[in-house]
């Protein structure tokens, strides 16, 4: 007897934030629902996605198998499992579900890599599973996913915003402002590895600094909202919060200092990840890679651009035994 399959591929941009303002308490008091919970601050998506492959069948009993970069991880991938957990309540036959993740950048570094996962989990499990949430809902669960699991804050919805945004408002539903910025600009990135975002998130030096710095770059970036603004307001973030200096970061210093030295827009920090982006006009990337190059083996360099794309259905497949 053929099996009968669900598949669909759910493609979402990875997403740089330049700065952000932690928001987790009102007026001293800690804010306990996860839905409200969340960020200020001001990010761009990229031109490299991830993609969450979902399979579903029929079987004798529940299964959840998680692969992250083709490596199985299961209740590992804490956003994803949390989405799967929350989910599983609604399924009304016994199915085996596979989800597999496959990033363009690397996980860990400050690329949204969580958020792009937690989003391709709901929207394919939404689809395969006929469940008919509204895009809103979806966002909701993604988002509170993250901040339940401290791997992120805001970076859902500056994803489901796309393009060059600012998280005005923290929290769920999202209230966000795009900016227009130039064509023809190109975002190139150098990783030397992982940040624990949970690490920082609940470090409680850096949580404070966080809190300040960020809320005086969003005042910089209101107030004149263009990219050289964000670009201003991120280099700002990043010296008020000594972040470089309290995590021990001080070749990313250096490389960032060597960066904006050349004629680019400017350089800073991916948030959160032991990475830097530059943004540059075309004519600059050659000078901008050879300052990247030299870090080499250390460094991985990639090429990229600002998308102004959210979430999107790449593939779907068989979607015969859910819809009875």
């Amino acid at each position: 007897m053929a099996s009968h399959k669900n598949e669909v591929v759910v493609e979402v941009p990875h997403r740089i934030s330049g700065f952000f303002e932690i928001v987790d308490e009102i007026d001293g008091i800690k804010i306990e629902n996860p839905e409200i919970m969340g960020s200020r601050g001001a990010g761009f998506n990229l031109s490299a996605v991830g993609r969450t492959k979902i399979q579903v069948e029929k079987s004798n009993t529940p299964e959840i198998n998680i692969f992250i970069n083709n490596l199985k991880v299961n209740q590992k991938a804490e956003t994803t499992h949390y989405i799967y957990n929350y989910v599983k309540k609604y399924l009304k036959k016994v199915v085996k579900i596979n989800i597999y993740h496959n990033f363009d950048l690397p996980v860990g570094c400050g690329y949204g890599a969580s958020g792009a996962g937690a989003l391709g989990t709901i929207y394919g499990l939404d689809h395969v599973l006929n469940l008919k949430w509204s895009n809103i809902e979806k966002g909701k669960l993604a988002h509170i996913a993250e901040v339940v699991n401290h791997t992120g804050l805001g970076t859902v919805c500056g994803q489901l915003s796309g393009g060059l945004c600012i998280l005005r408002e923290p929290g769920y539903p999202c209230v966000s402002e795009r900016i227009n910025f130039p064509r023809n600009l190109k975002v190139i990135c150098g990783t030397f590895g992982m940040i624990h975002t949970k690490s920082v998130l609940t470090h409680p030096k850096l949580n404070l600094m966080i809190k300040k710095a960020g809320r005086k770059a969003q005042k910089i970036l209101v107030q004149n909202p263009n990219i050289i603004s964000f670009i201003r307001a991120s280099m700002e973030f990043v010296k008020e919060t000594e972040i470089l200096h309290i995590l021990n970061l001080s070749e990313l210093e250096d490389l960032i200092d060597s960066l904006n030295n050349l004629d680019i827009l400017g350089a800073s920090m991916n948030q959160l990840g032991k990475s830097v982006y530059s943004i540059c006009k075309l004519e600059a990337v050659e000078k901008v890679e050879e300052v990247l190059d030299s870090y080499k083996p250390e460094i991985q360099v990639f090429d990229l651009s600002i998308n102004k794309a959210g979430p999107r259905m790449i593939n779907k497949k068989n979607l015969s035994f859910f819809r009875s």
